[in-house]
């Protein structure tokens, strides 16, 4: 029984968005009777770029088309596994001058819907888009949501099979567990590329409410943003004599990122960006056993259970935000149980270990006829 091969094309770090993370940790993985073969893509330099059109794009498009030619070519894969790229007409062009132009040559297909979106947008889009889209996306093999609470992608692409498949990390809390002091004042921590819609503003609402009250915290923003946003997050700290309670630190990897989630005391992600789906860094809140403050949106209902590891508010609702943050603040052991509880949920549910098992099953569950034809 010879292997199942598969060509993964697809964006890894750097810039470390969820998707490429995700993208990298599928490679690095072991697979029973399955080989993975990568082509990147690196439309985007930084997160700034995600989305956006960019002349040296169409440079970087061909390249991604030919790449994957000479990889078929050589390795003759079975499988084309792609991530599209949710909505928006630019990167639903890219998606369709790629597909069009390589997935005829694979004799099956599946996609990853790390970001979500494209079936909303497709139903939106006019008449001569949609029979483009149709020929670019419709009816693969397999489409691969991140959560029961996914939007319909797959179902709308009309995909032969859905599967559900989690994110998963490797645990390496027990690397940093008690190397670090943990914050005086409590430290929230917000882990993200920096848009407006990641909520990154009624996060600095919430602080300005949580000062007014008097209270002592210290937040702390990780991720990248366009200079013009980092400008604008400066003037309201400023103008609202934020400096000791709100700092941008930048983006962070490696032992220097996961310093910074060993020292937090809280996380808190209050998004509502159309792209988002299953958090990345909620996933490595839960493994630091931080208690999580989040918006009820996408796929974090499926990582945070409202009042058992953390609190779950409305998306735009900085009052709320602000409230559910304070009650944390001013209560360190309901800090430590919700961030026990977060912990054990990461341990049974988002493993890389099970992440690995789960892509084993969707490959050979898809790719099982091709397998046994030798």
């Amino acid at each position: 029984m010879r292997k199942l091969r598969i060509l993964v094309v697809g964006q890894t770090p750097p810039p470390y968005g969820g998707q490429a993370i995700m993208i990298q940790k599928l490679l690095e993985g072991h697979y029973d009777l399955v080989q993975l073969y990568h082509v990147r893509m690196a439309f985007s330099k930084d997160m700034g770029e995600v989305g956006k059109f960019k002349f040296h794009k169409i440079v970087e498009l061909l390249k991604v088309i030919l790449n994957i030619v000479k990889s078929f070519l050589r390795f003759r894969p079975d499988i084309l596994l792609y991530p599209p790229s949710g909505a928006g007409f630019w990167p639903v062009l890219r998606d369709i001058v790629v597909l069009i132009g390589t997935r005829w040559m694979f004799p099956k297909t599946i996609f990853v819907f790390h970001a979500v979106g494209l079936g909303e947008f497709y139903q939106h889009a006019p008449f001569w888009l949609k029979s483009i889209m149709k020929l670019a996306y419709f009816n693969p093999d397999a489409a691969i949501h991140l959560s029961e609470l996914s939007p319909p992608d797959g179902q709308t692409i009309q995909a032969r099979r859905v599967f559900v498949v989690p994110n998963g990390l490797e645990d390496i809390y027990t690397n940093y567990a008690g190397c670090y002091s943990k914050g005086n004042p409590p430290i929230i921590l917000f882990v993200g590329a920096i848009y407006p819609s990641k909520g990154i503003f009624d996060l600095l609402e919430a602080s300005k409410i949580l000062k007014s009250k008097g209270l002592e915290f210290q937040v702390r923003i990780m991720g990248e943003g366009s200079p013009q946003i980092i400008e604008t997050i400066n003037r309201f700290i400023s103008q609202y004599k934020l400096e000791n309670n709100v700092r941008l630190i930048g983006v962070k990897i490696n032992q220097e990122k996961w310093q910074e989630f060993a020292m937090a005391d809280i996380f808190c992600f209050p998004t509502y960006a159309y792209f988002e789906n299953l958090s990345v860094a909620v996933l490595e809140a839960m493994m630091f056993a931080l208690p999580i403050v989040a918006t009820e949106w996408r796929g974090i209902p499926v990582m945070v259970r409202d009042g058992e590891n953390g609190f779950l508010v409305p998306i735009k609702s900085p009052d709320l935000l602000a409230e559910k943050l304070q009650l944390l603040i001013e209560n360190p052991d309901l800090r430590v149980s919700m961030g026990k509880k977060g912990r054990e949920r990461f341990l049974r549910d988002f493993t890389i270990e099970k992440f690995y098992e789960r892509m084993r099953n969707v490959f050979l569950s898809v790719g099982e006829e091709l397998i046994n034809q030798e």
